[in-house]
């Protein structure tokens, strides 16, 4: 599977640097009075996306507990966190930005887990020229055009070229059904990025036998699942909201349809099996991080100091608002000032950061360069299938 995609020119050099300071231990708050740092997040706290959004804010927070100051240009500085619900929708996504730049004064952002959120934050931080950093939002049009959006995820079209890869060799599929959450734009684009690649990989443009569709909320899923049936596909792919995505594949089991089930990141959630219990088993979707390849000093401190607040393991979206955190406070110290428009030229010029889930250097459209990871649910558990790199 990684040959083939670096056949199709997806070939990219991850930069080798030093590891940064935070994988050092525990920094004490040194900042008094008025010296202090706004880090404003916009996560779904409640909403169709909550359990998502949580688990953003999980990061970073740990990050912020662990690096409460951050020094700028020889002076120290308390970072404080602010953080606005977005409630799952895209004009409170707008509302939230909005209200953390005007009313709290934030220096930089960081959000939104949902593509469609963080594109309707990203066009007001925009306007107002103060840098966002996006964890876990794929969709490329979350950065395109937006010179003050950044990530610290991959893209759909990588993610989507490595799922087709997989259904095509490792599933061994040569036909295939895509279904579509159309009222959420990350699901819609990474339907089209994977349709895209396997079609070029089965060399046959009917390949993908149809395309169903369904939105946000739905709970009954018996119209799609019986054109579905009658299509009898090799695979299904699904990229959506978690919940929804569990019920799909509950109603398929239900009526005895055993076809594999492949999905994207936003499965890795722990609703995804309370909803589908039994019936998400053998599920396979791409993810950001897997604590197997936790082999630098920042994930071993991030794995360490979560698993003994929480007593479990993170979700890859957890460490990706880990190293959204780290990733401001370096681009802060790089920027050497607390004005946003530099604190944005500075982000722009990561290249080489390590962070928990991986290095990070970003693009020319202010997109990372990661691996991703594939992992299957297997006795109610995510587990590690493979690692692909780019």
């Amino acid at each position: 599977m990684k040959k083939t995609i670096q056949a199709m020119g997806l070939g990219l050099v991850m930069a080798v640097v030093t590891l940064p300071v935070f994988a050092g231990p525990k920094q004490e708050a040194s900042g008094t009075g008025g010296d202090v740092i706004k880090i404003g997040v916009f996560e779904p706290m409640t909403g169709a996306n909550a359990a998502g959004g949580a688990m953003e804010v999980e990061g970073i927070r740990l990050a912020n507990e662990l690096y409460p100051t951050v020094t700028v240009a020889g002076k120290a500085y308390k970072v404080e966190l602010v953080v606005a619900d977005n409630k799952s929708d895209k004009v409170e996504a707008a509302n939230a930005v909005q209200r953390l730049i005007d009313r709290d004064k934030v220096n930089l952002l960081l959000g939104s887990w949902g593509s469609s959120l963080a594109m309707a934050g990203g066009e007001v931080a925009k306007e107002a020229r103060v840098p966002v950093i996006g964890l876990s939002c794929t969709n490329p049009l979350v950065t395109a055009g937006n010179d003050f959006y950044f990530r610290v995820c991959f893209i759909d079209p990588f993610q989507g070229t490595v799922m087709a890869n997989y259904a095509f060799n490792d599933a061994g599929a040569r036909n295939a059904v895509v279904v579509r959450e159309v009222s959420n734009d990350y699901s819609v684009g990474l339907a089209k990025f994977f349709s895209d690649t396997f079609k070029r990989l089965t060399g046959n443009d009917g390949s993908i036998l149809g395309t169903v569709d369904f939105n946000t909320g739905d709970q009954d899923f018996s119209a799609q699942l019986t054109t579905i049936s009658s299509l009898n596909p090799d695979v299904i792919f699904a990229p959506g909201n978690y919940t929804e995505s569990a019920l799909i594949m509950k109603q398929a089991r239900e009526l005895g349809l055993t076809i594999p089930v492949l999905g994207g990141d936003t499965w890795e959630t722990p609703e995804f099996i309370d909803v589908g219990k039994e019936r998400v088993e053998g599920a396979v979707f791409s993810t950001f991080f897997a604590a197997e390849y936790a082999a630098n000093p920042v994930a071993e401190t991030f794995l360490n100091e979560y698993r003994s607040r929480y007593n479990k393991e993170p979700a890859s979206v957890t460490a990706l608002g880990y190293d959204g955190y780290l990733l401001a406070l370096d681009a802060i110290t790089r920027a050497g000032s607390t004005e946003p428009v530099k604190i944005r030229d500075a982000i722009a010029k990561t290249s080489g950061f390590v962070g928990a889930a991986g290095t990070v250097t970003l693009d020319a459209n202010g997109d990372a360069t990661k691996s991703a990871f594939i992992k299957t649910v297997q006795n109610g558990k995510f587990v590690f299938k493979t690692i692909v790199n780019p």
